[in-house]
């Protein structure tokens, strides 16, 4: 029997596989994808964000559809996918979403985007060094507590060096400069941590466009604690029909 798929897209802090540690072992029921958005890789030189061609190789990841599943500022890119293509979207999981396009007038969004906004205007004059230390800086509230070693803004447990992922930083559109718009008919679960009012002012919006908001623990990494691990099992079991293939 063919395996039903899963689309897992990370944020900033790790990539493919590395991103999702406890999600590897939905591999023995379903037929799981681990992306690479445009950008990250190990070898190619870090390009500036794409959100299109994220959305395209999400698209292209789904083939005949299945689940997407996406942290972060990964969830841009899945909403994007999800939106152009909807039917080929079974569900939606969506980890501390970074959506902030679809939150842009409420308080929290509003106030991140004036803590960063004047590091991202000077963008330009600046070396890749400074520029993510300055961000590491401004976004250290963000780090929150977690289960992972990686933060928001941190570097990835990765041989990695630190220049590369600076580069990379430095080259990331803001998150609420993305092109989103809500997604029309797709039960979609929004998992946070419940310590950071912008995750939540952004999972409480999307809980008034029909989205289940379920707040666990682990920080800005619930997905790699055990209860949201099975929250993120179970959710993509339950739209999957007949379960998981064996």
């Amino acid at each position: 029997m063919t395996k039903t798929r899963i689309v897992f897209v990370h944020g900033l802090d790790g990539y493919g596989a590395g991103a999702w540690p406890r999600q590897h072992l939905m591999a023995g029921n379903y037929d799981c994808l681990f992306l690479k958005r445009t950008g990250f890789d190990a070898v190619e030189p870090p390009v500036p964000t794409d959100f299109a061609a994220d959305a395209r190789i999400v698209v292209d990841a789904l083939g005949d559809g299945g689940h997407l599943v996406a942290h972060d500022q990964g969830a841009i890119t899945a909403v994007m996918a999800a939106v152009e293509r909807p039917e080929l979207v079974r569900s939606l999981v969506l980890v501390e979403p970074s959506l902030l396009s679809l939150t842009a007038e409420l308080p929290a969004a509003l106030a991140y985007r004036e803590h960063l906004e004047p590091l991202h205007a000077r963008s330009a004059s600046m070396g890749d060094a400074a520029f993510a230390a300055e961000f590491r800086r401004l976004t250290g509230a963000l780090a929150g507590p977690s289960t992972s070693s990686a933060g928001v803004v941190g570097i990835p447990a990765n041989t990695e060096t630190a220049a590369r992922v600076a580069a990379r930083i430095h080259l990331q559109a803001p998150p609420w400069k993305a092109p989103l718009h809500i997604v029309p008919g797709v039960p979609t679960l929004v998992m946070t941590g419940g310590w950071e009012p912008l995750y939540e002012e952004i999972a409480d919006y999307l809980a008034t466009t029909g989205a289940r908001h379920v707040i666990t623990r682990g920080g800005h990494r619930p997905q790699d604690t055990q209860e949201g691990a099975a929250l993120i099992t179970q959710f993509i079991a339950d739209h999957t029909v007949s379960g998981p293939a064996a």
